[in-house]
């Protein structure tokens, strides 16, 4: 090696000492100087309390829940028997929903035979069925309604009339084949409404707190129809209705819900649109001693859900609550 390279490798080698040790002087002397990145610990301790106090409330019913939550901005997900099957209710309506804006996007890209939002549909009185809100007041061979208005009575007071109408105009075999598309294994529409005599025979309308988690899910993402038909999707979905996810929480959250209710069940599955952290939200229980706990069951873990969403959504990443204004 020559001088002049020994000379080059020396000072280089001083240098980098020099680096070394300003470094670690830096860190040890002058620690907050260069802030490293937050981490999450402060959120994930939040995120174990929301937990725990889920586990509290399934503690304390005398039944059997499930529970599905997702933050749709990170995807982080909790489950509390997560892949249970449950009776859905009007919560499966929520499916039929789905069908039914999954046609109307097929439509609007060429496809014939399928159901449109502005199809025309005659009121008949053979159509009728218990818990018919709406539809039992029209003039049977006169009134004319939209399948989107029948999708409206159907989310909005659970009609079930307009419901098995809607199921007759996308078809059953359709809506278990959207599901399918998804990867949905244990989500099945198999009856109408107030089918009793299915149900008997064992067809029930079921699902799991993670599909029906799912199942919203990709529809937010715009798996399934377009960002516009998403937006009327979820505003049809979030018509006021009274369930028990919005029970406890601010008037001024939009929330796109459907529950459910039969028998020793109650359920509630949506997404509540919370400022700058959006979530999911499935909660399902049946053999329930006491249908009133069930609903209060899920007001609960609504509000403890809504209040750890509200809470990062309000706040820096080192917690502060930050005024919006």
């Amino acid at each position: 090696m020559t001088t002049s390279a020994r000379r080059i490798k020396t000072k280089t080698t001083i240098f980098l000492l020099l680096l070394s040790f300003s470094c670690a002087w830096a860190q040890t002397s002058a620690p907050n100087c260069c802030p490293q990145t937050p981490t999450k610990e402060k959120q994930q301790a939040l995120w174990k309390k929301l937990q725990d106090k889920i586990a509290d409330v399934d503690r304390d019913l005398d039944g059997v829940m499930g529970v599905a939550v997702r933050d749709l901005g990170t995807g982080e997900t909790f489950l509390l028997h997560g892949d249970d099957i449950f009776p859905q209710a009007s919560s499966i309506k929520i499916a039929v929903l789905a069908e039914l804006y999954d046609q109307e996007q097929r439509a609007r890209r060429g496809e014939t035979g399928v159901a449109r939002l502005a199809d025309l549909y005659t009121m008949r009185s053979e159509d009728l069925v218990p818990d018919s809100f709406i539809m039992g007041g029209l003039t049977p061979g006169v009134t004319r309604v939209t399948n989107r208005d029948l999708a409206t009575m159907m989310v909005a007071v659970s009609d079930n009339s307009a419901t098995n109408v809607l199921i007759d105009h996308v078809a059953m075999p359709n809506v278990e084949r959207m599901l399918t598309s998804l990867g949905l294994k244990n989500t099945h529409l198999q009856r109408k409404m107030m089918d009793i005599a299915a149900a008997r025979q064992g067809r029930e309308n079921i699902s799991t707190p993670r599909e029906m988690m799912t199942l919203l899910d990709a529809i937010y993402r715009n798996k399934l129809f377009d960002k516009e038909l998403t937006a009327d999707f979820f505003k049809v979905l979030s018509t006021p209705k009274d369930s028990s996810i919005p029970k406890l929480l601010p008037g001024d959250i939009t929330i796109a819900n459907k529950p459910g209710e039969l028998e020793a069940v109650r359920n509630d599955s949506g997404i509540i649109f919370v400022p700058n952290r959006p979530f999911i939200l499935c909660v399902m229980t049946t053999y329930l001693h006491d249908e009133r706990a069930g609903q209060r069951a899920i007001s609960e873990i609504a509000l403890a859900a809504y209040q750890y969403f509200d809470r990062l959504g309000r706040s820096s990443e080192y917690g502060r609550a930050v005024p919006a204004k």
